[in-house]
């Protein structure tokens, strides 16, 4: 039986991005995921003899999308990306619920806003891989640079609720600062102190951390754990005049925490 699964590959650009590079056996097509720089992505290319034949868009930051002028001058690509937005060169706009053929398999679309409103996420539930720019971070999440609390709680939750065993491939090496501010929120977090040193000996050996998983992410990412009553009560211990008795809404947990990592050192 021919094997039907996409390898996934990180291509690694600027200081702390990932391209992500999607193949198939059979073929020599390819995808790529929020090229944020054509160079390293046409060095790959050439070196393993591939033909980019689609580009898949998260959202409209130029570390995500800054490749695409040069990528679509030097080939004929399917480009998709979030339609409530004003990236040039997509050729396929895209929306909630919205499913696109990916070199043979189905990936359904999310709507997260939060990072910026127009971002979104692809899911393939045949190989349970989620590609998810800048919304979830290995034990992290992105900074709200359009977005609510309301409308990053709801967008991680969407994420929360896929199978435990889904891949999660961010598009950034966060994971090491992230793990010291999870350690920070949750200081007892046995989970959180084993994933710390795993991560340090990829780290010194440059290895990536991504991908991460869902099940994984639940037990260390204080951004999916705002129903966690250690991540409630060193959440309300930063506001003043509340106390733990006074249990605030997770959408306000996620604030605050956000608002603490975006400060923290």
């Amino acid at each position: 039986m021919t094997d039907q699964s996409l390898q996934i590959e990180a291509i690694k650009a600027f200081s702390d991005n990932y391209i992500w590079l999607l193949t198939h056996s059979a073929t020599k097509d390819c995808f790529v995921v929020d090229p944020g720089d054509a160079d390293p992505v046409l060095q790959t290319l050439a070196a393993r003899g591939l033909n980019l034949t689609g580009v898949l868009i998260t959202h409209h930051h130029a570390d995500h999308v800054g490749g695409l002028k040069q990528l679509t001058q030097q080939f004929a690509l399917k480009v998709y990306g979030p339609a409530n937005s004003s990236i040039n060169h997509l050729t396929t706009t895209l929306n909630d619920g919205d499913c696109i053929d990916v070199l043979g398999h189905s990936f359904q679309v999310f709507s997260v806003p939060g990072h910026t409103l127009d971002h979104i996420a692809y899911y393939d539930d045949q190989q349970f891989t989620l590609f998810c720019g800048d919304t979830l971070f290995s034990a992290g999440c992105g900074r709200l640079f359009e977005g609510t609390p309301e409308q990053m709680f709801a967008s991680l939750n969407k994420f929360r609720q896929l199978p435990d065993i889904t891949q999660v491939f961010c598009a950034h090496e966060y994971t090491a600062s992230n793990l010291k501010f999870a350690r920070a929120v949750e200081p007892d977090n046995e989970d959180i102190a084993e994933y710390t040193h795993r991560v340090i000996q990829l780290r010194n050996h440059d290895i990536p951390t991504i991908p991460t998983s869902i099940g994984l992410e639940k037990r260390v990412n204080p951004f999916l754990r705002t129903n966690d009553n250690t991540v409630i009560r060193n959440a309300v211990s930063r506001l003043e005049n509340e106390s733990f008795e006074q249990k605030i809404p997770e959408p306000e947990v996620l604030r605050v925490i956000r608002e603490w990592k975006d400060k923290f050192q």
